[in-house]
């Protein structure tokens, strides 16, 4: 097997608001090519890493990684260069409503290539066939579905074919079959462009089917209480709250009980 390659590092940061500290002492890594979800109950800071990650808010101490350069300890313009490698899904899909589904994904092609109006209207094309909706440019965000617009933000979210991608929720409001097909979409995406992808979910089906890695976040002790493929943590994680996410147990966690050292 290839060595694995660091593509993003997270080392000793803290995320805070004011003198509030949300997370502390997180420490994890996100290889190349590899799909991890940030884990962890509702408020424990998932949103809040993820805006983190993709520059939206700065850590109150520690350093993130991109292949070895400091983000935040870099130049306006560098952080400017190393987001254009990165494409974002928000949650509710983020189209602009005034503008139809083709346009949307032309925007960033527009803000940042030097691409012809004809250039920029066959990737438009492009994206919009990968995700499967082509011949849907001309239509407002306001008449296709919901899983129709993440699919649109999807596409999006690919127009400057970027090394990284973050989805917030991706399957957030969809139905089973919807959300199925997502991550189905999502897992193509991964082979065919291969992109690395972070991905803030609390949907057991799609942490199963999706991740190879990831991190879990605790809002009670405010730090991260472990990192690893989901599937191995549903049973052999020393955290009875790790297994219990997992399962989604109330009563009694999956595998063997822990009754030493427990976290």
């Amino acid at each position: 097997m290839p060595a694995k390659e660091a593509l993003i590092e997270v080392k000793n940061m803290t995320m805070a608001y004011g003198d509030f500290i949300l997370q502390k002492n997180l420490t994890f890594t996100v290889d190349k090519g590899s799909i991890f979800t940030i884990m962890g109950e509702s408020g424990c800071g998932k949103s809040t890493l993820l805006r983190t990650l993709t520059g939206l808010k700065q850590p109150a101490t520690g350093n993130i990684l991109f292949r070895g350069i400091d983000f935040w300890g870099s130049s306006h313009k560098k952080r400017v260069d190393l987001l254009q490698q990165c494409g974002v899904l928000y949650q509710s899909g983020a189209l602009w409503s005034s503008m139809s589904i083709g346009e949307n994904v032309a925007l960033p092609l527009q803000q940042f290539t030097t691409l012809s109006r004809d250039e920029i209207n066959d990737l438009v094309e492009i994206k919009l066939a990968l995700v499967g909706l082509k011949g849907f440019s001309d239509y407002l965000p306001s008449a296709i579905s919901g899983g129709m617009r993440k699919r649109a933000g999807l596409a999006r979210a690919i127009a400057l074919d970027p090394e990284i991608l973050f989805f917030d929720e991706p399957s957030a409001g969809l139905d089973p079959i919807s959300s199925r097909m997502l991550d189905d979409l999502i897992l193509e995406l991964r082979d065919s462009l291969g992109a690395t992808i972070v991905i803030v979910t609390h949907e057991l089906p799609s942490i199963f089917a999706l991740a190879d890695d990831s991190v879990f976040l605790d809002s009670e002790s405010r730090t991260m209480l472990t990192t690893g493929n989901p599937k191995v943590l549903a049973t052999e994680s020393d955290s009875i709250k790790v297994r219990q996410f997992l399962s989604r147990s109330t009563s009694s966690p999956i595998g063997k009980t822990k009754t030493n050292n427990e976290k």
